[in-house]
């Protein structure tokens, strides 16, 4: 089946639509809707995609499957498209629509602005961030030369004027410095200093933080600080370098023998269900990775913290799980406490936290509530 220009539209037009429903289109920044029908996600998607069958991405070309290639292009408002695949992980991707209007909006763009995004991936983020601004104003800055070469082709054809540099998106771009505006479309668990050294007094970054929400900083008017709000969610991958270092859960697992095995005396649905208790825990608790799944017994999780601990909770049947734990932390104490903790402050939302950045990027904190009195947790 032969994908033509009218398909893709009509595909468009039907998660610009969904987007409606769910009013998703901001007020405040009623530019982005249009910059997103001017400048559609297909026309920076690249001709290979890829899937994730439940094992692995598999390649998804669009000369030879033009309609699931489109289906990819247009999964709906929340799906982000796999562009880039390497050593079996995706690296780049074209991020969902609804995180990335969501974004812009926090970023407060106005004409002229000179802005810095780091990570350009395919092009369309920086396209639309040009729209607003102007041709000129937008540096964009990608790790990967090749991906960079790509980019510039598209953001050309889209006729977007962006200065498309290769170089490590967490060193900034100091050579167009300052800028109004820096924008990431990685998550990075602190905040480059080098980010608010680039940024004017008063200016605004905008970040995906934690794998799990964005964050928008305001840079203080003596430069020696940046602090602002979680804005709302963004599961972003992180940059490369943590990508291909980090271990996951049977790495870890192999570190350290299980130490003795006990009832986990919660229900842990609201993990799964509740983004505010998660964003909480993630908050409490960095460095702890977790992942879910259901099977016939219930629910079960697997917990490690990128070193030597872990914990596995293991649904067994009528509504009980077994904690088993190794490792010289105990992650399932240290989860029932963090959440014990978010219960007994009134379930703040993710939107109530907030970071600080200070002292040359040597001290960054979240905080809720209040930036000076509320309680916080340091970013390690």
């Amino acid at each position: 089946m032969v994908v033509i220009a009218s398909d893709l539209d009509r595909l468009q037009r039907s998660v610009t639509a969904a987007m409606d429903q769910r009013g998703d289109w901001p007020e405040r920044s009623t530019w982005i809707r249009d910059a997103v029908d001017d400048l559609p996600r297909h026309r920076f998607a690249p001709q290979r995609l890829w899937r994730w069958d439940g094992h692995v991405y598999v390649p998804v070309d669009r000369g030879q499957d033009a309609a699931g290639w489109a289906s990819e292009v247009y999964a709906g408002p929340d799906a982000a498209t796999v562009t880039q695949v390497t050593d079996g992980l995706p690296t780049s991707s074209l991020s969902s629509q609804a995180v990335v209007v969501d974004m812009l909006d926090s970023l407060l763009l106005e004409d002229g602005h000179r802005v810095l995004e780091l990570g350009t991936g395919n092009g369309w983020n920086a396209a639309l961030l040009s729209r607003r601004t102007g041709p000129g104003c937008v540096v964009s800055l990608e790790a990967d030369p090749d991906l960079a070469h790509k980019a510039r082709r598209a953001l050309a054809e889209a006729g977007a004027t962006v200065d498309v540099q290769v170089g490590d998106g967490n060193q900034g771009w100091a050579p167009a410095a300052p800028y109004d505006r820096v924008i990431a479309t990685y998550a990075v668990e602190r905040i480059p200093w080098a980010w608010v050294e680039q940024t004017k007094p008063g200016g605004r970054i905008v970040t995906p933080w934690g794998r799990l929400g964005h964050i928008a900083l305001t840079v203080a008017d003596d430069a020696r600080s940046a602090t602002g709000w979680v804005q709302g969610l963004a599961q972003f991958m992180p940059d490369r370098r943590t990508l291909s270092t980090e271990p996951d859960f049977t790495q870890v697992r192999t570190r350290s023998e299980p130490d003795g095995e006990r009832p986990f005396r919660r229900d842990l649905a609201p993990v799964q269900d509740d983004v505010h208790l998660r964003f909480a825990l993630r908050v409490a608790l960095p460095h702890l990775r977790m992942s879910l799944a259901r099977d016939a017994d219930g629910l079960n999780a697997w917990i490690h913290d990128t070193e030597r601990s872990w914990a596995v909770l293991s649904a067994i049947g009528d509504g009980r799980t077994v904690a088993t734990q190794g490792g010289p932390r105990r992650l399932a104490d240290e989860l029932e406490r963090a959440w014990d903790a978010w219960l007994e402050a009134g379930r703040p939302s993710l939107y109530d936290f907030g970071m600080t950045a200070t002292d040359s990027g040597t001290t960054q904190y979240m905080w809720v509530n209040d930036a000076d009195s509320g309680p916080r947790w340091p970013i390690i």
